[in-house]
């Protein structure tokens, strides 16, 4: 019998775990598909019948789980961006310096805001950034640095001194 027939005839039971990690029919039914996809792209796959079962639930639960740290991930981004938010609301900046530093970053391409927005603005390490970008690390080392030339090179050609890290609202 093929591994796709054999993986294919475990839906029921991939649909029931998932169920089970989920809580959540449509949920349950998405993370399954998800699943068989992988399972079916696999070079990985078991040879032996036997073995097909157990790998296919571990692919499963692999899949769930890194669907929970992207959501988390996530989370904490979006509750980051909400406090960021408020807190520049309060911040007393020169209004010239941070209406050039915004408009640089929004200048900057999507790549270059999302890199910044992680790392420098919201504080994720390098690691962290990689898991909410999909990406290997060594990608958002050369982003970053790449961003935050792209950004100073930016500010330096307004003439206006950019916006320092430490510095705190008085």
């Amino acid at each position: 019998m093929s591994n796709q027939r054999n993986l294919t005839e475990l839906h029921p039971e991939l649909l029931a775990y998932a169920q089970s990690l989920t809580l959540d029919k449509a949920a349950a039914e998405d993370l399954v598909h998800d699943a068989l996809v992988r399972a079916l792209q696999s070079k990985a796959v078991p040879r032996k019948a036997d073995e097909v079962r157990p790998w296919a639930f571990r692919v499963l639960k692999n899949l769930f789980l890194d669907v929970r740290r992207r959501q988390k991930v996530r989370a904490g981004y979006a509750r980051e961006e909400a406090l960021l938010n408020h807190a520049s609301a309060h911040r007393s900046l020169d209004p010239v310096e941070a209406l050039i530093v915004r408009q640089a970053y929004d200048s900057l391409s999507a790549h270059d805001r999302e890199v910044i927005c992680l790392i420098d603005i919201l504080g994720l390490t390098y690691a962290e950034a990689s898991a909410v970008m999909d990406v290997p690390i060594g990608t958002v080392m050369s982003r970053i640095s790449r961003a935050r030339r792209a950004m100073l090179d930016i500010i330096e050609g307004s003439n206006v001194r950019p916006l320092r890290k430490h510095k705190q609202a008085k």
